[in-house]
């Protein structure tokens, strides 16, 4: 069992909770990626979803509002880089349309919970 003071104050949050699921299941999308697109598109996607966990996590240690803001919203960046990624796979047929349905609601989730996270700064 994990000791409570062991735990960050941005691991409390449910967006970066929610932005850990995403990059899982980002990775078990990049696992299946053809060889010629994992080391181009795959990488790109990997690198944009970590940043969503990643930022959420350095700009919840920011003092300021303004800087929190700042991160939050390359979070928010990355969450919408995902997505144009996704659009590529799915036109190019590496997902099914199922899978990019669920990625995109997920998305849809995790930016409004973002949105709603800089709104709480103002």
């Amino acid at each position: 069992m994990e000791d409570k003071n062991s735990v960050f104050d941005f691991e409390k949050l449910k967006v970066y909770q929610k932005a850990l699921d995403f990059i899982d299941k980002i990775f078990e999308i990049c696992k299946n990626l053809p060889r010629e697109y994992k080391y181009s598109l795959g990488d790109n996607l990997l690198r944009a979803g970590l940043s969503i966990a990643n930022n959420l996590a350095e700009g919840n240690g920011k003092k300021s509002k303004r800087e929190k803001q700042r991160y939050f919203g390359i979070s928010l960046d990355s969450t919408r880089e995902c997505i144009s990624v996704f659009n590529v796979f799915k036109r190019q047929k590496l997902i099914t349309n199922d899978r990019f349905l669920e990625i995109r609601s997920d998305s849809r989730e995790i930016t409004g919970m973002i949105y709603n996270l800089i709104g709480s700064l103002a």
